[in-house]
């Protein structure tokens, strides 16, 4: 498994964006993602939150890459 690289909020907005989810809204330095699966039931719904830092801390990366369903993997080639 290759190491985390330091990523700004930008590069993960732009990296999850890829991945099908979408900016719905921000409150202050936060921006909430959201990915609609098919059809409109709300368990087809995955929403998690990015930090707008320069720098995402690793553990905070780490949880929004399991918070977004997505391997360490699938998450690095998005980039």
């Amino acid at each position: 498994m290759a190491k985390l690289p330091r990523l700004s909020g930008n590069e993960v907005i732009k990296a999850l964006s890829k991945a099908g989810f979408s900016p719905i809204r921000q409150k202050g330095s936060h921006v909430f993602m959201l990915k609609q699966s098919s059809g409109e039931s709300q368990e087809n719904r995955i929403a998690l939150v990015v930090p707008m830092h320069k720098e995402i801390d690793t553990g905070t990366l780490l949880e929004i890459i399991r918070q977004s369903k997505l391997s360490r993997d699938d998450f690095m080639k998005l980039l």
